[in-house]
């Protein structure tokens, strides 16, 4: 059974960061792709970044380019969002997926609860 757990949300100033933490267990063949969404209050689930186990590739949308990065561990089974240069307009609930590497983004089967990341102007 795949659970994915987040961390790592808090409240911070604009202009600051911070790390979440995604541990993933029972990882198999359908999770080998990781991603992060995100959604804001009353907007739409937003696409964040993907990557993989196996390799280094990583992607991060356009909107949060050079200021979030993905990294992982696998042998801690942990993704990190690393998340700097905080704006308010990235507050959020983040949540960490996975899926296989056939899924689309939006259709990444396995969901983590949410962190929630505040960030004060």
């Amino acid at each position: 059974q795949v659970q994915l757990v987040e961390s790592g949300g808090g409240l911070v100033q604009a202009g600051g960061s911070l790390r979440l933490s995604c541990v993933v267990s029972g990882r198999s063949l359908s999770t080998t792709d990781m991603g992060w969404f995100r959604q804001a209050p009353g907007k739409d689930r937003e696409f964040v970044a993907r990557t993989k186990w196996s390799s280094s590739w990583t992607y991060v949308t356009d909107s949060v380019k050079g200021r979030f990065a993905l990294s992982k561990d696998n042998a801690k089974n942990t993704v990190y969002l690393q998340m700097n240069n905080l704006k308010p307009e990235d507050t959020a609930v983040y949540y960490c997926t996975a899926g296989p590497v056939t899924a689309t983004n939006n259709g990444m089967p396995y969901w983590g609860k949410g962190t929630l990341v505040t960030v004060s102007s």
